[in-house]
């Protein structure tokens, strides 16, 4: 098997492809993209991903036994997925329902929750009606994840999948990245801190989260 090779750097979005390689130990090589020093915009780097963000990967030997390059993280997750044969159950049910919750991340907390991060701690002024408008929907997000995970180990059926290698990383970052525990309360959400907790943990997902790192 050609090694796959990884375009990355360890924020929350790319540590969802950095995840999901590692658990499902595809080989790959990773290559760090430094989006502080703008090196997403390189003319390299715009051939693999010509939306110029992290992750990208390329498959050297595609379905068609060609190179295939992949932008978009959720594509990505479900392309790694579909290779490996692994967190994405083949039935329709659970696969329905993992894809839900994948597309749940991508379309709302991945944006949701970095546009917290923008405006609560890096935005060179403070606009309240933004402070309070995705405080507000961070919040309510939480709670949709938190009533939803009453019960369960996983997001989907009780088995870890790549909706949660999607969303851990995601509601790790409110802490450690944008400080917000004060602001979101975020011990409220007792059933999310302890998936959290879970997924976190394990060996091969917290490996994930350290490749492409910048120190």
């Amino acid at each position: 098997m050609s090694r796959l090779q990884l375009y990355s750097m360890a924020t929350p979005n790319g540590q969802k492809a950095s995840i999901a390689l590692e658990e499902m130990e595809l080989p790959y090589d990773a290559h760090t993209i430094n989006i502080g020093k703008g090196e997403q915009f390189s003319e390299e780097f715009l051939k693999i991903n010509p939306n110029s963000k992290i992750p990208a990967l390329v498959d050297p030997s595609g379905p068609d036994g060609n190179p295939l390059a992949i932008m978009e993280s959720g594509a990505i997750l479900i392309y790694l997925a579909e290779k490996s044969g692994k967190f994405l159950s083949q039935d329709p049910r659970l696969r329905s329902e993992t894809l839900q919750w994948l597309f749940f991340q991508v379309g709302s907390v991945g944006p949701m929750f970095g546009q917290f991060g923008h405006f609560t701690r890096y935005a060179p002024e403070k606009v309240p009606y933004a402070i309070e408008r995705y405080t507000k929907e961070t919040k309510r997000l939480l709670g949709v994840l938190d009533k939803h995970l009453h019960g369960r180990s996983y997001l989907v059926g009780n088995e870890y999948s790549i909706a949660d290698m999607a969303t851990a990383p995601w509601v790790a970052c409110l802490s450690e990245f944008y400080q917000a525990s004060g602001v979101l309360e975020l011990s409220t959400y007792k059933n999310v801190q302890q998936w959290s907790e879970r997924v976190l943990l394990r060996p091969k997902t917290a490996r994930g989260r350290k490749v492409c790192a910048i120190s």
